[in-house]
């Protein structure tokens, strides 16, 4: 019975820490895109953007892996910062995720600086065992009014 009970303690912690395992990886990996994202460098970013990327602004503009690794580098859109109030991750699929929340952001384009407050959905795709960014889709959320 005490073995019994020992292996089943095992098997708990083993499966524990295999589910923990793709939720650290893919967490690591968006924190390498923010950091890429905020200071562009081609290779890291085409390491972490997947070659079938869809990126969709809150604007509603639409970037390739290639395109938007060209705005970045060409300092176009500037990403200063990128502070999530809430990132979660689910798992739907073997080898993917899904990321979701939001997140404060201060980027600096054109038209000048801006601070919006934006809802996502991110999808992770595991591709060559790295997990690699797929897409994103955001829009902007409204501030609560003033009191």
């Amino acid at each position: 019975m005490k073995t019994l009970l020992t292996t089943l303690i095992c098997l708990v912690t083993v499966i524990s820490f295999a589910e923990d395992a793709p939720l650290a990886a893919v967490q690591a990996a968006d924190d390498a895109r923010v950091a890429a994202m905020k200071s562009p460098d081609r290779d890291k970013l085409s390491g972490i953007f997947s070659d079938e990327l869809r990126y969709s602004h809150s604007t509603g503009v639409v970037d390739t892996k290639i395109s938007f690794i060209e705005v970045l580098l060409k300092g176009t859109t500037k990403y200063q910062a990128i502070d999530y109030v809430e990132r979660n991750f689910t798992f739907p699929a073997p080898g993917i995720a899904l990321m979701t929340g939001s997140a404060k952001l201060k980027i600096v384009n054109e038209t000048g600086a801006i601070e919006p407050t934006l809802a996502f959905l991110a999808v992770w795709r595991l591709e060559g065992g790295q997990w690699r960014f797929l897409a994103w889709q955001s829009c902007k959320l409204t501030p609560p009014p003033a009191k």
